[in-house]
């Protein structure tokens, strides 16, 4: 038995997210089903995270386990040739037992894109959230860097019971977060160690309102320190949102 692991990027627009869900095409559903079609196996791919329905990836990392004696390079080339377009293996190698795409990882990198001048192009309506109206874009650089650190970020998380009965911890570490203008763009980026579901699009969202002028970029201390989800701002669009890359 192999454990093997492909890195893979996805066009998210049209699943439901990554994880399987019935009657609904996800992301994990069709990779598990195309590496199935070769091996002749039943398996179910485990990714580094749970992207959400809309939400891209330009790395994603996922492992199955296989007793196929199939060469681990072929993988790329056999399971490019069934998968959809929107769905594109990059790599496959063999990996040792005990690695886990999500347990194993030490740190990750998302990427958020906000298309800034008044007409976006329809090619790329589907992979940015279009934001033509006045931004203070110098208070949202300035407001990026405050959540750096080890914080809990229930603030900035999908209210889920399920994680409050199970007594999981709402605590992550960032290690950067910045803003960077490209020529029609306002791209938001940011590395940690973990992230929170809808954590990174509420941050968008919050970021977006210091650049309205609703809030001061101070106020992000004080959004954390409240560890509530209704202080902050509301979840920006997933179509912007890219899963970069993971680092284990």
């Amino acid at each position: 038995m192999r454990n093997l692991k492909l890195t893979v990027a996805y066009d998210g627009t049209d699943f439901a997210g990554w994880q399987v869900q019935p009657e609904a095409a996800t992301v994990q559903g069709t990779l598990s089903s195309a590496i199935g079609r070769i091996t002749g196996e039943k398996v179910l791919t485990q990714g580094s995270g749970r992207t959400d329905a809309g939400v891209h990836a330009l790395a994603q990392v996922a492992t199955f386990q296989s007793e196929s004696v199939i060469p681990v390079a072929n993988f790329v080339v056999a399971l490019n040739d069934i998968l959809p377009a929107s769905i594109w293996v990059l790599a496959a190698e063999q990996v040792p037992e005990d690695f886990h795409p999500r347990k194993s990882a030490k740190a990750k990198t998302y990427r958020y894109r906000i298309y800034r001048d008044a007409i976006c192009p329809p090619l790329l309506a589907r992979y940015v959230w279009h934001y033509p109206y006045p931004l203070d874009e110098n208070a949202m650089r300035d407001a990026a860097p405050l959540i750096q650190g080890e914080h809990d970020f229930t603030s900035f998380a999908a209210v889920d019971p399920e994680r409050g009965r199970e007594g999981l911890s709402n605590v992550r570490r960032i290690f950067s977060s910045q803003w960077r203008r490209g020529s029609s763009e306002l791209i938001y980026e940011v590395r940690g160690n973990g992230f929170l579901h809808h954590m990174v699009r509420n941050l968008v969202g919050t970021l977006l309102l210091v650049g309205k002028g609703t809030l001061k970029p101070a106020e992000l201390t004080r959004i954390l320190e409240t560890k509530d989800r209704s202080a902050a701002g509301a979840t920006a669009p997933a179509s912007g949102l890219y899963l970069v890359n993971v680092e284990y």
